[in-house]
């Protein structure tokens, strides 16, 4: 049996040998429907490079994806999408809900263009309580949970952690070092100087009464601070009838620390636990989402993000999305406050307490404490987006100077600056710094291990290196249709001499298209004098005061601000060894049990054999061997 797809198929005529032009748009979605299914689940869509444009949720696939054949129906943004659709692909699951947990995670992981994305690519700071100490540590946290210790936040940011930190501090006296730095201490540090701990490392405190700092730290870090100042001011006074007016001031100071934090309701509400307040502004065809983290009755700080979306989009529908990936990969608290009507907010919320598995509430409160702090989030995302339109304005005319100064026909969209950092050739490193009209695009930074040979020295060799690796994959995208990482302008710190040999990397790849500019130093390296070399004109200098000058002196300063602090780091970690790193059996998890508990490598080589055996996770076999290795005229018995 044969089909017309069957290369052994006979056809009347041989024109119908020739391969089929592929399907698309309308026409994939009409062959992807003949064989979906009517259950819940999540479908993408993908290019003809296998690019995913657009994922979605529906409750039942096939209706939802009929929807796209009807193209005059669809919004721009949409019909642009289905016209580039190359083929299909679907995951069924049990419910609505369990698609949009599923569609927030394809889309957060894949950035498919066609969605609205939230750009968010940084983990959060959390405050860490080390629950299987004796004395346990309060530290700030970041990335995975630890095991054997508490998390309370997420928070912010990092000031809004060491804030929370800070207080803890003052208030509950608990120590902050490091397990390696409290086994070593043999005095009080300067924190105990100046009351910030309570010095359990040299027995300043037993294990009872630090014990109870630790569980009065819970409960405020657990809303019960009310509770806790009651019990503080009793203290206190209690302190006083028996004239220990030392023991009554620290009291009292600890309870004025503690009152810092409820200074204002509106930025520490009492009506709200843990809750997180989600407040949008939209404007000139960009959005601000102000996130406002409340755990425990306080502000655990503010973060502002700006999706990517286009100008079509509701309010509503922003937010909702973003909502969908911001708990993609952190816990959600037990109510979410937002200022607009979501879509599906029954669906989003059962979405939630499916992920949190306890119950979530979305609110959009019209009056009371709540409805001041959404409004005080709402307030701060429209100064926020004010704050980014009037970078964007002067950022689009310093890119408006930059093209008329170097001759180009249009602003430039992205300007690559490279620069090297070495000593004597050793831990080099070359660096790639990206600038456009958003301003500094970090996430576009890259860096470059100099595999060499090279000279020490040859900065020239150096950066043959780098531009060689760097556009031989951009030609490669390039080749596939892909210039969005193509630059219009490249610049590089040197003169004449650095210029021609970039020129000659440049022409020897095959790269045009590309504005070469070197910009040199001024006499005697005076910033502000410096000469630009572009090839096709004599050497120019620009205004002292002239912004563009300005602009292109902090693009050349980031390159070499970017350089230095990669080779430092790259060279701090082929410094970090130890006498430990030559032991068999040590690996990395070892190693740092031991310097935690023995505090250094000469520590180590000072401890006996018992107290290498009692070590925590080290066992039998690895401690002999650790002992040994120390001892070589030791004999096991």
């Amino acid at each position: 049996m044969t089909s017309e797809n069957s290369p052994n198929a006979t056809t009347p005529d041989a024109g119908e040998n020739r391969p089929a032009t592929p399907l698309k748009g309308v026409e994939v979605i009409r062959e992807a429907l003949k064989t979906m299914p009517l259950s819940p689940g999540v479908y993408r869509m993908l290019g003809e490079k296998g690019d995913i444009l657009y994922v979605g949720k529906a409750l039942a696939l096939k209706k939802r994806v009929t929807s796209y054949t009807q193209v005059n129906r669809l919004p721009e943004r949409l019909r642009r999408m289905v016209s580039e659709t190359a083929s299909m692909e679907i995951v069924t699951t049990h419910t609505e809900a369990e698609a949009l947990l599923l569609e927030a995670n394809y889309i957060k992981r894949m950035k498919p263009r066609y969605n609205i994305l939230l750009r968010d690519d940084k983990s959060y700071p959390w405050l860490m309580l080390t629950d299987a100490h004796a004395f346990p540590q309060i530290a700030k946290h970041r990335g995975k949970p630890v095991k054997g210790a508490s998390l309370w936040g997420p928070f912010a940011s990092a000031w809004a952690v060491n804030q929370t930190l800070n207080l803890l501090q003052r208030v509950f006296l608990l120590r902050s070092c490091a397990d390696s730095v409290f086994n070593s201490r043999s005095r009080p540090c300067l924190l105990y100087q100046i009351k910030r701990c309570s010095g359990p490392c040299v027995d300043r405190i037993d294990q009872a009464d630090y014990a109870q700092l630790v569980e009065q730290a819970r409960d405020f870090l657990s809303g019960k601070d009310h509770v806790l100042r009651e019990e503080m001011s009793a203290e206190m006074h209690r302190a006083a009838e028996a004239l220990d007016f030392e023991r009554a001031a620290t009291m009292r100071d600890r309870i004025r620390a503690l009152a810092q934090m409820q200074d204002s309701s509106v930025i520490n509400p009492a009506s709200l636990q843990n809750a997180d307040v989600f407040g949008i502004w939209q404007e000139a065809g960009q959005a601000c989402i102000q996130v406002f983290f409340i755990r425990g009755g306080r502000n655990n700080g503010n973060r502002s993000f700006f999706p990517a979306h286009t100008q079509d989009q509701e309010p509503g529908d922003i937010l909702a999305a973003f909502i969908a990936q911001f708990y993609d990969d952190k816990p959600c608290p037990a109510q979410v406050l937002v200022n607009h009507e979501l879509p599906e907010e029954a669906l989003l919320a059962e979405a939630l307490t499916l992920r949190r598995e306890r119950k979530v509430e979305i609110l959009h409160p019209m009056r009371g404490e709540k409805k001041q702090v959404l409004d005080h989030a709402v307030a701060n995302a429209r100064d926020a987006l004010h704050r980014k339109l009037a970078e964007s304005a002067g950022q689009a005319k310093l890119l408006e100077g930059v093209a008329r100064v170097l001759g180009l026909d249009a602003p430039p969209e992205r300007i690559e600056v490279y620069d090297n950092s070495h000593i004597m050739g050793s831990h080099a490193y070359g660096v790639m710094i990206v600038g456009g009209p958003e301003g500094f695009d970090r996430r576009a930074y890259r860096k470059f291990l100099i595999k060499g040979p090279v000279t020490p020295g040859d900065d020239f060799g150096m950066m043959r290196e780098v531009l060689e690796r760097r556009f031989g994959r951009a030609l490669k995208e390039a080749a596939e249709g892909d210039l969005s990482n193509w630059p219009d302008v490249l610049l590089i710190d040197g003169g004449a001499g650095q210029y021609s040999a970039v020129r000659g990397v440049l022409d020897d790849l095959g790269v045009t298209g590309v504005k070469l500019v070197g910009i040199a130093k001024g006499p005697d390296r005076d910033a502000g004098r410096e000469w630009f070399h572009t090839g096709d004109a004599p050497p120019f200098q620009l205004e002292p005061r002239d912004p563009v000058l300005y602009y292109l002196q902090r693009l050349r300063d980031e390159a070499h601000r970017f350089a230095i602090t990669t080779h430092r780091a790259g060279r701090s970690k082929t410094l970090v060894t130890s006498e430990l790193d030559d032991i068999p059996g040590v690996g990395p998890a070892r190693k740092k049990m031991l310097l935690n508990t023995f505090g250094s490598a000469r520590g180590v080589k000072q401890a006996g054999l018992p107290e290498l055996e009692s070590a925590p996770g080290i066992n039998r076999e690895t401690a002999r061997a650790v002992y040994g290795h120390f001892h070589p005229d030791w004999t096991p018995s």
